[in-house]
């Protein structure tokens, strides 16, 4: 596939066919993204495949809480776990009503279940001083997480990101067996795709980009 429909086509896919697979594709796949940008070319990122069905199962189960969170969160209007505004929802409440997510309910069937941890010491977090939440640290991990998709869009598969995981991190930690100094960045689910998006829908540059200032007139190239 060209790059550019690549990037255009690489949608959020959450269902899978029964096919397999194979361990060289997703080789292949890996062996593309690694080539992702990274602060010093550190490369922190470390991934474990994850095929243990109890295991799984325990991702599965520890994430569900916060998708609980997640939806109610959303059908109240907030932009869920915004560090800009404070929520209304109560969390625990929110647990009593459980949202189903096909996804997680059916984890044990995904082709691919991947976890990405980073090196927190490969990370040059340049705004760790600002009196603000800290964002500069993704630079260096999530280029890697994205290319992980793009590449396997270009394989023929689809999947999904989530920072799920990221949130029960403490919880998680032993049975993923994270090594010391390091974080959970991310989990990915890859397989071949029941449908694939390639009508993304995606605000116009005009609406997001100007010049020289951000209050600046409209870039129209």
């Amino acid at each position: 596939m060209e790059l550019s429909d690549v990037m255009r086509t690489t949608g959020a896919v959450r269902s899978f066919t029964d096919e397999p697979v194979t361990d060289a594709t997703l080789r292949a796949v890996l062996d593309d993204a690694r080539f992702a940008p990274s602060g010093g070319n550190r490369q922190g990122w470390r991934v474990a495949v994850v095929r243990d069905a109890a295991l799984r199962r325990r991702l599965a189960e520890a994430c569900a809480p916060v998708w609980n969170e997640y939806v109610a969160q959303s059908a109240a209007g907030e932009t869920p776990f915004s560090v800009t505004a404070a929520s209304s929802i109560d969390l625990v409440e929110a647990q009593r009503t459980p949202a189903p997510n096909p996804l997680l309910d059916e984890l044990e069937g995904a082709p691919v279940w991947l976890v990405v941890a980073v090196d927190m010491g490969a990370l040059a977090v340049m705004d760790r001083d600002l009196a603000r939440p800290s964002i500069v640290g993704g630079a260096s991990i999530y280029p890697f997480c994205q290319n992980i998709l793009l590449a396997a869009r270009a394989h023929g598969l689809g999947g999904v990101m989530s920072t799920f995981v990221v949130r029960v991190e403490p919880e998680l930690a032993e049975p993923l067996g994270l090594p010391e100094g390091h974080a959970l960045a991310a989990m990915i689910v890859l397989g071949h795709p029941v449908h694939q998006p390639t009508q993304l829908r995606r605000n116009a540059v005009e609406d997001f980009t100007t010049v020289d200032r951000f209050d600046g007139p409209v870039f129209e190239g």
